[in-house]
């Protein structure tokens, strides 16, 4: 057959031998039919011209009508290469194959579920006040996603209420009671090596001293920012946290730096170590000069529970009075 015969009425059966249309009635991939019934194979149809001289298609099982492939083409078959103009004149893919759909169409797109993220969190902190004003700024969990399942104001507090809740993220004050903020992460390494359920702790303090900083870090804490910080970056740090991020304030993170980018960093200082949190802060307000009265205001403490910590600080490093206290302190830079 001639080229042309494909074209006759009613695209009569394409004259491939008699009916030879290979793969049964020459479909092109569905309802695609492209020259009448007379196209290559059972999803190849190939183009209105493409009925091939001679004996026509004879691929072995018409897969796709691609010219050259399986199914090779007549004398002056032309199917395959760019694809041939469909019934309505749209250019089809090569070798028969339906277009493909339009971009977008049948994905994903966002998440079908709707559920906003959350992170249950424990606030620990020995003021009560600021334990509050936390709550009102990140507690609401519609607006922001922070559930605050737990409070705690000293270490055997904090120790119990993170392992009843297993929060995601504790805010951690530095100072506590009972033993700092590291205490609480030592006692809670357990929870924070958890592969299935990791309880992660960001410290959230008043202080931006570089021992501080590298106590708690040292101790297993994700990051460290302080209480300057405003609602919208705390809420933003403990989700960064919670996915295994660390996070610190732009002047803390040179702290960690100095102590852990280097290899010759200084060993830790095992007279500091013998200090609570609590002392060393006293300890480094007394190397600035203030008096007991000013150092029992700034810690919301007693002038009384002061003078212990301060004796507690002289016994510990085996000093004999403030002024030995001060030369010590200045000198590992405390001050």
């Amino acid at each position: 057959m001639d080229a042309t015969d494909a074209m006759g009425a009613m695209g009569a059966m394409g004259s491939l031998g008699s009916a030879d249309a290979m793969g049964g009635m020459g479909s092109m991939g569905g309802a695609d039919a492209m020259g009448g019934m007379g196209g290559m194979g059972g999803t190849g149809g190939m183009g209105a011209m493409d009925t091939a001289g001679g004996t026509g298609a004879t691929g072995a099982t018409g897969a796709m009508g691609t010219a050259g492939g399986t199914g090779a083409t007549g004398a002056t078959g032309t199917a395959g290469g760019t694809g041939a103009v469909d019934a309505a004149g749209v250019p089809g893919p090569a070798g028969g194959v339906p277009a493909p759909a339009a971009a977008g169409a049948g994905g994903a797109g966002p998440d079908d579920t709707g559920v906003p993220r959350r992170v249950r969190v424990v606030l620990v902190d020995d003021h009560r006040m600021f334990r509050t004003g936390v709550q009102a700024e990140i507690g609401d969990t519609a607006r922001t996603g922070v559930e605050v399942v737990g409070e705690a104001a000293d270490v055997d507090q904090a120790v119990t209420v993170i392992t009843a809740t297993r929060p995601e993220v504790v805010l951690l004050d530095v100072h506590l009671p009972g033993g700092g903020g590291v205490e609480v992460l030592r006692r809670s390494a357990s929870m924070m090596a958890d592969q299935n359920r990791p309880v992660r702790f960001l410290a959230l303090s008043v202080s931006d001293a570089a021992e501080d900083v590298i106590g708690v870090i040292r101790g297993g804490a994700r990051g460290y920012v302080t209480k300057t910080i405003t609602g919208t970056d705390l809420v933003d740090a403990i989700f960064r946290v919670a996915e295994g991020d660390a996070v610190f304030s732009p002047r803390l993170a040179g702290f960690v730096l100095d102590a852990f980018a280097s290899t010759d960093a200084p060993p830790v200082d095992e007279d500091l170590d013998r200090l609570t949190q609590r002392e060393r802060e006293v300890l480094r307000l007394i190397a600035r000069g203030y008096a007991y009265k000013e150092i029992a205001k700034q810690l919301f403490i007693s002038v009384k529970t002061v003078e212990s910590h301060v004796s507690a600080v002289l016994r510990k490093l085996q000093l004999s009075n403030r002024h030995e206290l001060t030369r010590w302190a200045t000198a590992r830079r405390l001050v």
